[in-house]
């Protein structure tokens, strides 16, 4: 079983190097409200995985009134009308939202890439989940849209190029007494940095001995067939256009475009799709605390109803909360941590259990510091 994933060089090596230079049009980009609110805005990238949410969020949290009070200069901060409408997200995928962050260009990241120790505290920040998400395997086969399975081992030799037909004999062993199609497989897989890429690559590492080598696990792998794709949406509208095209994004995503979603085995040989059920049961199976550097990925979770697969997005923010801006992004994400938690049921992700979030919204308000701080 495999829960705490270790942090790819490539990964870290872009962090390193972006303060000198290499976020290219990163750096440059402009949050979608700037010419309004101008410096008020406030600012979030990252994660494509969890755009649905946040778009959800976004739209309650600017009508909303209530709040949630810091006592470190705080006061009144939370039921500013202007501080709750000047607030913006761009979904550039998770390696990008943190670079922005690093070069000090966003307040605040989602990302489903879990920092090192060793990277939390030289980079001076924080992460801490706010919810939980399946990674679902989805196809374009009509007459297959909710009922072919498939096994990591078989899904990975269908990545890699070893497979090139949905009617090969590894597939249908898996499908017994379905005619499955003689059609050419047409993986599409992600070219931005992607922590929807890290939690699938994870997840292969552990069915396919020769992958850690072959293919590699990151944010970006060099995938040796297929098409590549930026952002989740992209994926979506790419698999909904090319008959017999198989890849990745997030369940709920995969379920709004129509997409076939794979039932995957999981490690008790149960095969499992990923509702809101088999992500409860992956999270519930897997003990952890807020705080702790070393964020656990529910990769084969233990259980006969858990999905394999499964996916925690991360809240990235400056450690030593001084500035204006960062009590703001606490604030908005102690609101998403109450208040927001029934839209992520509604839309098909897992809440926090609620003592995790408790954890996570007390980080928080002592994470937050006076302009005196040291």
């Amino acid at each position: 079983m495999d829960l705490f994933c270790a942090q790819p060089v490539t990964r870290r090596r872009l962090l390193q190097l972006a303060g000198v230079g290499l976020l290219g049009g990163f750096a440059l980009s402009r949050a979608v409200a700037q010419d309004a609110f101008g410096q008020a805005l406030l600012r979030g990238a990252g994660s494509t995985f969890v755009l649905p949410l946040v778009e959800q969020w976004l739209r309650l949290y600017r009508g909303g009134t209530s709040g949630v009070a810091f006592q470190a200069g705080n006061a009144g901060l939370d039921d500013d009308a202007l501080g709750r409408a000047a607030l913006d997200y761009e979904a550039i995928g998770s390696q990008a939202g943190l670079l922005r962050l690093q070069a000090k260009a966003v307040d605040f990241a989602f990302s489903e890439l879990p920092l090192s120790a060793a990277e939390l505290t030289r980079l001076e920040l924080i992460q801490m989940p706010v919810v939980v998400g399946g990674v679902a395997i989805a196809t374009h086969l009509p007459r297959f849209k909710d009922n072919l399975r498939l096994d990591g081992p078989t899904l990975a030799a269908i990545l890699r190029g070893d497979i090139v037909r949905w009617n090969h004999a590894s597939i249908a062993a898996l499908n017994p007494n379905v005619a499955l199609p003689d059609q050419t497989i047409m993986p599409i897989h992600r070219a931005d940095g992607s922590g929807t890429t890290h939690t699938l690559t994870r997840y292969l590492a552990t069915q396919d001995p020769e992958w850690p080598v072959a293919i590699g696990v990151d944010a970006v792998v060099r995938w040796p067939v297929g098409k590549a794709v930026r952002g989740s949406g992209a994926m979506a509208q790419t698999l909904a256009s090319t008959p017999g095209s198989i890849g990745y994004l997030d369940a709920v995503q995969a379920q709004a475009a129509g997409l076939g979603i794979v039932q995957l085995k999981n490690g008790t040989g149960h095969f499992v799709k990923p509702d809101p059920g088999s992500i409860e049961a992956a999270i519930q199976a897997v003990p952890w605390q807020a705080g702790q550097d070393a964020q656990p990925q529910f990769i084969n979770a233990p259980g006969a109803a858990s999905y394999p697969v499964v996916a925690t997005v991360l809240a990235v923010l400056n450690r030593r909360a001084i500035s204006r801006q960062d009590r703001r992004a606490r604030a908005f994400l102690a609101w998403a941590l109450t208040n927001g938690q029934h839209s992520a049921r509604d839309l098909g992700y897992v809440p926090l259990p609620a003592s995790l979030a408790q954890q996570v919204r007390e980080l928080l308000v002592t994470s937050v510091q006076s302009p005196r701080s040291p």
